[in-house]
């Protein structure tokens, strides 16, 4: 994969399963190969390409993203940790995830799964506790060789985390590290409450959703009573979800009171 498409693949993946990013982005390389070509589309079309991978305002920043590429950076990506930053929707994990994985840059790269492969490893703790950048960062770079084998230990690094040092019924049987700190201690359990399960069905982001289908099926922006009949059962809810929807920029409302994708009139 190229610079552009490990990017995409980035802004995809977070908090989304791989199986379902899968075929929406390959659909989206094929379509749009280059930041100029994302940059250039609607910002209605690249809601409609999105579908329904969640997170929708991870769309439109790819799209503010793909635009600066082209305009600020010769349609190139950024191969350095700092450039990566400043540009639109991209945070600390996915400049250097970039910088690693389509520069082969020996910078630390660290999800919720290497946090806890490190804590349970590394510190003998059975969850990695509340997210420390410095802390973390620190505590993989510590780990990283020092030549240009990098990329694929942070690569083995996350996968392990994924398969086998799995959060509620870790696999320690086919974990391959040899010395790690939980095993030797006995398995503490985790200190603290146990972590609140997220819901999906009846919350605001479902209505989001159910919203964001009736508009991209759509070609055009349709009216609040096509739109209301996509959630009947809480109006008021309806209503707040409309609303930020339109906050988010995701959804605009035309002069004639119709509401349409981003940018649509």
């Amino acid at each position: 994969m190229d610079a552009w498409q490990i990017l995409v693949s980035e802004f995809m993946l977070q908090q989304t399963p791989v199986a379902r990013v899968l075929p929406i982005w390959t659909e989206w390389v094929r379509r749009w190969p280059t930041p100029s070509a994302t940059a250039a589309a609607s910002a209605a079309d690249v809601l409609r390409a999105w579908g329904k991978l969640g997170y929708p305002r991870r769309a439109k920043r790819l799209h503010e993203c793909a635009i600066v590429i082209a305009r600020d950076h010769g349609d190139v990506v950024p191969d350095d940790v700092e450039t990566l930053l400043e540009l639109p929707g991209i945070g600390t994990y996915t400049a250097r995830a970039v910088a690693c994985f389509a520069y082969r840059k020996a910078v630390p790269v660290v999800d919720t799964n290497v946090r806890r492969v490190v804590a349970r490893a590394v510190h003998g703790l059975a969850d990695a506790g509340t997210p420390s950048a410095s802390r973390d960062l620190a505590d993989v770079s510590a780990l990283l060789p020092n030549d240009d084998t990098a990329p694929e230990f942070s690569a083995a690094l996350m996968e392990l985390g994924a398969t086998v040092c799995i959060a509620r019924t870790p696999r320690c049987g086919l974990c391959p590290v040899d010395h790690c700190a939980w095993r030797q201690a006995g398995f503490p359990p985790a200190d603290g409450p146990a972590r609140r399960v997220q819901t999906y069905a009846g919350t605001d982001r479902q209505v989001r959703g159910r919203l964001l289908d009736v508009l991209r099926a759509k070609d055009s922006p349709v009216t609040r009573a096509e739109l209301d009949v996509a959630w009947l059962s809480d109006t008021a809810q309806r209503d707040r979800a409309l609303y930020s929807l339109l906050a988010d920029g995701l959804v605009t409302q035309t002069g004639d009171g119709r509401f349409g994708l981003a940018g649509e009139e």
